[in-house]
């Protein structure tokens, strides 16, 4: 059983993933990329998936957004197959410099997606305004993208998924392209949002120490083609601060059973 996320939620599965499989091309040519990955996701819960390099975690997460489909079995969000984005999901990518339109201010790249589901401008303002809050981007909403760090494009990234009030955050291993210190700033934030916003959150990541701090579970997943190796329990106490959590005996235990999963116990 998952670890309880959030205070006060209800153990209820809102995501199932059920033998997913995904190939690219036909015949005796056909990659395998995913030979069938199976878990559920609890509401409120904080998930984080690694393995090894390219086995898979980026194609998962976009068959988790609908965005590309699986070749067998699927993803299901409350009961219902996931055919395409689902409105319910957001998604943050790795490479922000991508997904964010640098023509245009930061308030306009956050308020983007929001121009369909809120119709009012002063409402949508409210929006953008709290997401940027959120986010420690307070009076940036006139600058644009280019003028900002990395970081702080990052920051604007979540904010815009944020602004939609998404009940699912898909993040795909989003501060990988930064510093090692604005990566810790960023790990606390998305902590913060998650709590602040009541999300459910799937994060893709390469770095165990990051899936151990952050998650309530960490999922293993095998080298290509990957399959669910583990589904870990991550029992430390929450709110999490960067020096007194990882000092702790419990942590490194946890990141070093990860570490091991991922080499094989050391036979690879």
């Amino acid at each position: 059983m998952p670890a309880a996320p959030i205070e006060g939620e209800a153990d209820t599965m809102v995501v199932a993933v059920k033998n997913l499989r995904k190939s690219y091309g036909l015949g005796e040519t056909a990659h395998l990329a995913i030979a069938g990955v199976t878990f559920d996701v609890a509401k409120g819960e904080f998930v984080c998936i690694v393995g090894p390099s390219g086995c898979g975690k980026t194609t998962l997460l976009r068959c988790l957004s609908g965005l590309i489909a699986p070749s067998e079995g699927g993803v299901e969000l409350h009961g219902e197959r996931v055919t395409a984005p689902p409105a319910a999901m957001g998604v943050v990518f790795q490479e922000y410099n991508r997904s964010l339109l640098p023509w245009t201010s930061v308030r306009r790249n956050v308020e983007l997606p929001l121009r369909k589901k809120i119709r009012g401008r002063a409402e949508r303002t409210r929006a953008v305004d709290e997401a940027l809050a959120a986010v420690g981007l307070t009076g940036a909403g006139d600058r644009y993208p280019w003028q900002l760090s990395g970081g702080m494009q990052q920051r604007v990234a979540i904010a815009r998924a944020i602004a939609y009030r998404p009940e699912i955050l898909l993040m795909d291993e989003p501060f990988a392209s930064v510093d090692a210190q604005t990566r810790i700033e960023l790990e606390d934030l998305i902590l913060r949002v998650r709590a602040d916003f009541a999300m459910t959150v799937l994060f893709v990541t390469h770095d165990i120490d990051e899936a151990v701090y952050l998650g309530d579970r960490v999922v293993v997943l095998s080298p290509p083609p990957c399959t669910v190796q583990e589904v870990l329990d991550v029992p430390l106490a929450r709110p999490r601060n960067q020096t007194e959590t990882k000092a702790l005996p419990e942590y490194a235990a946890l990141r070093a059973h990860v570490y091991r999963e991922i080499l094989g116990d050391g036979k690879r």
